[in-house]
Order: C-alpha cells, then structure tokens, then sequence
C-alpha cells in the first residue's frame, strides 16, 4: 500500500516555512518558457510494526513500497505530465497519471488524458502518508480519463470543470500475489469494480470545483461530483454524487485542513437489487464500503525548520477523519493520524502512529470496516514508516 506525497506536493509544503501567510497553489500544470523534459522518479520503503497481524500480535516488516517514474515537459506549447508505478509488495504496477495539458490563456489550462479530480481539498486533504479516509472510497488524490479546464480570473478565485467518460486504465497483477484478487482493482486511486454478481464500473462522471481566497491566510471552496454506476449485465445504469466543502488555512508554519464530504454511490446489482455496500478496488485488492456517507476530515500541521546533518526541516502533524454511514445497521469508521515528516535534501520520511477503528486497512480481517463495521470494534494500530528518495 503506497500513500502520500509526490516530491513536488512536499516541496510545496515547506515554501510555506518563513511565510506569513501563503495559501497552496493549485496543482496545475502551466506550459514551460522552453521546450524540453525532465525524467525523475523515487524509490520508497516502508517498515511497519502493527497491534493487528497477519501472522501473530506485533507483527514487523520492512518492505519495498514503492519505484516510480515520471516525465514532465513541454513541446510546442503542449505540456505532458506522466508517472507509472510499480508496488513490489503486491505484485502490481500502473499508471498513476497521465495528460496533456495546454494554457489558453493566462487565466484558462486544458487537460486531456488522466488526471487528478478536481473535489475537496487538493492535492490531498491529509499530510500523513495514510491519506484522510475519504482516499478509501475515491474522493481524495482520485485520478480518473477525461478532460478538463481550470479557470482562475483573478489571483483569489480558482474554478474547475472536468468530465471523466471512466476510471483509468487498469494496470497488471504479476506472480499471483496471494493477497490480490482482481486485475480491474490493479490500479492508483479506489474505484468501483465489478465483482461476482454485480458488474459494475463507472461511467459518465462530471466534477466542478471552485475555491476563493478569502484572506491572505485562508481558503473556502466547494466541490461536487455526479455521475453513473453502469451495470454491465443490467445494461443500466444508476445515478451516484458526491458534495464537499472545505476551508484551509495558512498561518506561517501552520497548516489547517477541515472538510466535510457526502457521498451516494447508488448501484444495482446483477439481479436488480439496490447495493447497500458497493465494491472499490486498488492495488489489486477489493472491499466493500458503505453505500452512502458523511465525512467529517479535520488535519493541522506545524512546520520546523532545523539544521542537524542532512535534515532541514520537521512537519509535525495530526490527521482525523469520522465516516458517518448513513444506513443504521452499520457501524461508524474513524481514522487518527499523529506523525512527523522528516525532510533530508531528496529524502522524505513519514513516521505515523496510524490508529484506525473499522479501518479496512487497521485490521487483522483486511478489507472490513468500511461495510458494516463492527459496533464493538477496537482501536487498531499501526507504526509506520516510509522512507522515499525523489529525484
């Protein structure tokens, strides 16, 4: 399981330090002065010791997470953006993005290919390598095929559109990892995947997103989100949404996230049966989740410029989300996140305390959690950390 930050989002992060007050800037990207590409990537590890396991109580490992590769360039006016990974761990690679990108103006820059949705708090609602829980369910850092426009008419006010005609492609299970299950979930960001007795898939899925500056220090946007849960075997399809708002704030070295996400995800199964859990895949893994929730994501982050050997810079941070399932019978699932990143000229290194109640990924029963959840459900644990190289 690999989660957040690409080099350049962490780079970001810590232009913040010295700063009075600077919100994120979006993370689009405009056409270069000059023709040419760069070729970059990372390699990643990941050493975890869990209060859950697999294999008996405080199981340790300490894996290869991650290698990537990324180009980025411009030629003729026409930007390209592109990363494909690979997940040693889980036997899989994929493509995580992969676009076009043209400036029209000074004020308008047009996608093509597969890119990150434009919906809540972006790039990520989170500073931890876990992601805020609404990743879970793809709607956070959740890339899909399409195109879009990103409008911003003045320096206070940022406007997304985006259609998606489907998920993006899906990538290759290698060796039969024992723990994969299916080809169609070997892919980046959580989709809806069809599974035995409900072939489904999206389709048709549309995004707008608008965020205002309302301060020098503060951000308040909304998103929304609608589109199809096609069927294959019903040849039909059913209506799904999702709504978000959000503020962040930068104060100096403080970073302040809140958001609040609903979601719909209305699907039928192969005998015409409405779904009260909905099947979302990646890394090659499926679980079910909830059907329609409320989300409730809060995260601040405090950075701490230091000088000892290579380090520069400590972002202490505490992440949190409660997922409110909106059917009765099922029991709520909540995520807390304390950490540091550690930051050593291309080295970025998460150490989380990743603590998780029905969490499909904070459990010795993988997957569970996110579907009905278990009403006497224990606090679960996980100390982790990931150690990534950038260049």
């Amino acid at each position: 399981m690999s989660f957040s930050s690409t080099l350049a989002t962490s780079l970001k992060k810590f232009a913040l330090l010295g700063a009075s007050c600077a919100l994120l800037a979006p993370a689009t990207a405009k056409a270069a002065e000059d023709d040419g590409f760069n070729i970059g990537g990372a390699v990643r590890y990941n050493i975890y010791s869990a209060s859950y396991a697999k294999n008996g109580a405080g199981d340790e490992q300490f894996t290869w997470d991650t290698w990537r590769l990324n180009v980025d360039g411009t030629s003729g006016g026409i930007d390209l953006s592109f990363e494909y990974r690979f997940y040693p761990s889980f036997d899989t690679h994929f493509i995580h993005h992969g676009y076009m990108g043209y400036a029209f103006s000074d004020d308008l820059y047009g996608k093509l290919g597969v890119f990150q949705k434009p919906f809540g708090i972006t790039t990520y609602a989170s500073h931890s390598w876990w992601f805020q829980t609404p990743y879970y369910v793809g709607l956070e850092d959740d890339y899909d095929m399409g195109v879009g426009l990103e409008y911003t008419p003045t320096d206070d006010l940022e406007m997304q559109l985006a259609y998606y005609r489907q998920a993006e492609p899906r990538g290759a299970l290698d060796n039969g990892n024992a723990f994969a299950v299916s080809d169609e979930a070997a892919r980046y960001s959580y989709d809806i995947v069809p599974v035995d007795g409900a072939d489904l898939k999206e389709l048709n899925t549309a995004n707008a997103r608008i965020a205002y500056q309302l301060t020098d220090c503060w951000e308040i946007g909304a998103s929304g989100q609608i589109g199809q849960i096609y069927n294959s075997a019903l040849d039909d399809a059913e209506t799904a949404y999702a709504v978000a708002a959000h503020l962040e704030g930068n104060m100096g070295n403080l970073n302040v996230k809140t958001e609040y996400v609903h979601y719909d995800y209305e699907a039928r199964d192969n005998a015409g049966n409405k779904m009260d859990l909905v099947p979302m895949g990646a890394y090659g893994l499926v679980y079910d989740v909830a059907a329609e929730a409320d989300m409730y994501v809060a995260g601040i982050a405090y950075d701490v410029p230091v000088e000892f050997g290579p380090i520069t810079s400590l972002q202490f941070y505490v992440d949190y989300t409660y997922t409110d399932k909106k059917n009765d019978a099922f029991a709520d699932t909540q995520q807390l996140v304390p950490g540091v990143l550690v930051t050593a000229g291309p080295v970025y290194t998460y150490i989380d305390v990743a603590m998780g109640k029905n969490h499909p990924w904070l459990t010795d029963s993988f997957g569970a959690g996110l579907d009905e959840g278990d009403d006497d459900a224990d606090w679960e644990t996980r100390f982790n950390v990931n150690i990534g190289y950038y260049f």
